[in-house]
């Protein structure tokens, strides 16, 4: 009991609320500055990959193909002499011109061209929002289910609350972050991005689920405790466990981001992001928030 009393996480939840409400106001201001860049994705344009006999480098490409307007170029890297291009919606003219182009440093072989037109990617932009939606309204159900025998002193509704709008901060940060990295960094919304989220999604409720798990565990052995004290020892109790599972997972996604090239480079920082953000969540912000609904419930 001492030890797991050792840290009093709720004596400091007016600084966990003051620091998430100042994340929440910069990440949308983020967002409603910079914007998202979406790939092609979502906005339209084409894809380009070749096959080189040796690859060369970025800068190469990009100052071989500079002067035939095509706009913004991403290059990426794909296997050992593959590279992809990604750029703005081109015709079959130049299409021909920049494998002649890319020829001319190094014997190339076109291995896949197409387009994709804006409304596709208008499309899809719908469907991916129906899709994340749809995913924490399936999680909502989940929780109310799962804590449908606890309904003292918060009902099983208010954690499915609770985890919903404590996920949705999870992915706000994190979309806030990807909007400044597009403006600075030139980080492009896409669908490995969008990958990345629902398994951010999946990951931190997850956690939460861990915390009010053992908080209802706590609440079936003995009723008696004060509330308070009894989600601060719950929060204890799993602390080890969430520390130790997002540590594992961040070591893993530090070396894709660092090894795993361009193609899994964001996808694997968007999850770093997301699983910092949603273990910060569970601990300092899902169960704080708990606390005061009840506390202000009692007040009325």
């Amino acid at each position: 009991m001492a030890l797991a009393m050792a840290i009093n996480f709720l004596k400091y939840k007016k600084i966990y609320y003051l620091f998430s409400t100042t994340l929440v106001v910069v990440s949308l201001a983020s967002i409603f500055i910079f914007g998202l860049r979406f790939g092609i994705d979502f906005s339209g344009g084409s894809i380009l990959e070749v096959d080189f006999d040796k690859r060369p480098e970025n800068p190469a490409i990009q100052e071989k193909l500079k002067d035939l307007n095509l706009g913004e170029i991403v290059l990426q890297p794909a296997g050992e002499n593959e590279v992809i291009l990604r750029l703005k919606d081109i015709n079959e003219e130049t299409h021909q011109q920049i494998i002649s182009r890319l020829g001319e440093i190094s014997k190339v072989q076109e291995k896949r061209f197409e387009s994709i037109g804006p409304t596709i990617g208008k499309e899809l932009r719908q469907k991916t929002l129906m899709l994340v939606i749809v995913s924490l309204l399936a999680l909502l159900i989940y929780i109310a289910v799962a804590f449908r025998k606890v309904n003292f002193p918060v009902s099983s509704w208010q954690y499915g609350v609770i985890s919903i709008l404590t996920l949705s901060f999870d992915v706000l940060i994190t979309v806030g972050s990807l909007a400044f990295l597009g403006k600075f960094y030139n980080v492009q919304f896409s669908i490995p991005i969008i990958t990345a989220l629902l398994t951010i999604l999946g990951y931190t409720i997850n956690d939460k689920v861990i915390v009010f798990d053992r908080v209802r565990e706590n609440l079936l052995r003995d009723r008696r405790d004060n509330f308070e004290e009894l989600v601060n020892r719950s929060l204890n109790e799993t602390l080890g466990r969430s520390l130790s599972t997002g540590t594992c997972a961040l070591l893993v996604l530090f070396f894709i981001f660092l090894f795993g090239g361009e193609t899994l480079k964001y996808f694997a920082l968007t999850l770093i992001i997301g699983i910092l953000v949603g273990t910060y969540s569970s601990l300092f912000l899902a169960a704080p928030i708990l606390v005061d609904w009840l506390k202000l419930r009692e007040r009325k």
